[in-house]
């Protein structure tokens, strides 16, 4: 499980950093790309990744901003000569489907692959497979915007095959019956509980991607404990008011909800074009005064999502 930035710039693209989108790579765990946001020139930044467009199966959109969605058809449209041939889901606040409707007649286009889209108004639960569940909850913004949290399910702990091994069990059919949590008895009448040889279930993993907001206790709510937060700093810290004016947060109040929450990473994005080069770091710097553990991150910027073990107790 990797996060891939492909757009880490507020409202307008400029020459260091693309708007909004996020690539949640879900390759090792179930073959796919989740996109979160699809800004403006998205699909370019795509070709500078090894992402496949046709590896993308479900599009989340956070809200109607157009630094947020007008990549959408550009990218829905291509996809279809790239490859992409299976089902893609977007799901994303109202209003989503008819922009996506508007722009493909409009343009005469035709995709080559079935396209579900799917609306939300209301919080709670978006999505829920035996691999993953998507929850959202609406944050504070100018318009409806809202903030994704993706829980990976725990995995069964493994068949510890060197500790059977060292009771003369071979390899074959009886491993199949201990990994199930079967007793059974050896021809010497060592009786054997495979529950007794298994690990302790993998725990899954956190992510939480916020959309553009204010500082608000629905992004606390909702990152609960991530192992990794995204979280928009458009401001630095000292402009808590212009932030607040604009419906936008800053370093300090980002660094403040990931404290809150108790994540274990905050990674900061939708940076304002006004912080460049060394300025940038100094985002990341004040925000290391509140909550450790934070990084700014740039265009293409690839972050793996760790399995963290959690409090105790938890």
């Amino acid at each position: 499980m990797e996060l891939q930035f492909l757009g880490t710039g507020a409202g307008v693209p400029s020459k260091m950093r693309n708007v909004t989108s996020i690539a949640l790579k879900l390759l090792d765990e179930i073959n796919e790309v989740w996109l979160f946001d699809c800004g403006e020139a998205t699909q370019q930044q795509i070709l500078n990744t090894s992402i496949r467009p046709g590896k993308i199966k479900k599009i989340f959109i956070t809200h109607m901003h157009g630094d947020h969605i007008f990549g959408l058809p550009g990218l829905l449209t291509s996809r279809s000569f790239q490859g992409g041939e299976d089902e893609l889901i977007v799901y994303g606040p109202k209003g989503i489907k008819s922009f996506i409707d508007a722009t493909i007649q409009a343009s005469c286009s035709k995709l080559g692959y079935p396209l579900k889209v799917v609306e939300f108004e209301k919080e709670g639960l978006l999505f829920d497979d035996k691999n993953f569940k998507v929850e959202l909850k609406r944050l504070e913004h100018g318009i409806p915007s809202y903030g994704f949290r993706i829980t990976e399910k725990d995995q069964p702990g493994e068949l510890q095959a060197d500790r059977l091994r060292e009771l003369g069990i071979p390899f074959g059919p009886l491993y199949g019956k201990l990994k199930k949590g079967e007793t059974i008895t050896l021809s010497d009448g060592t009786v054997v509980n495979g529950q007794d040889y298994i690990s302790p279930d993998i725990k899954g993993r956190v992510v939480t991607i916020c959309g553009d907001t204010r500082k608000c206790e629905a992004s606390e709510i909702l990152a609960y404990r991530s192992d990794v937060l995204v979280h928009e700093a458009t401001y630095e810290g000292d402009k808590g008011q212009q932030a607040y004016r604009h419906f936008h947060s800053t370093s300090l109040q980002a660094a403040e909800i990931a404290k809150n929450a108790e994540v274990k990473r905050l990674l900061l994005t939708h940076i304002s074009a006004r912080y460049i080069g060394k300025q940038s770091q100094e985002l990341e710097e004040e925000a290391k005064t509140i909550f450790e553990n934070v990084a700014v991150v740039k265009d293409f910027d690839i972050v793996p999502v760790e399995r963290i073990k959690h409090h105790e107790g938890c």
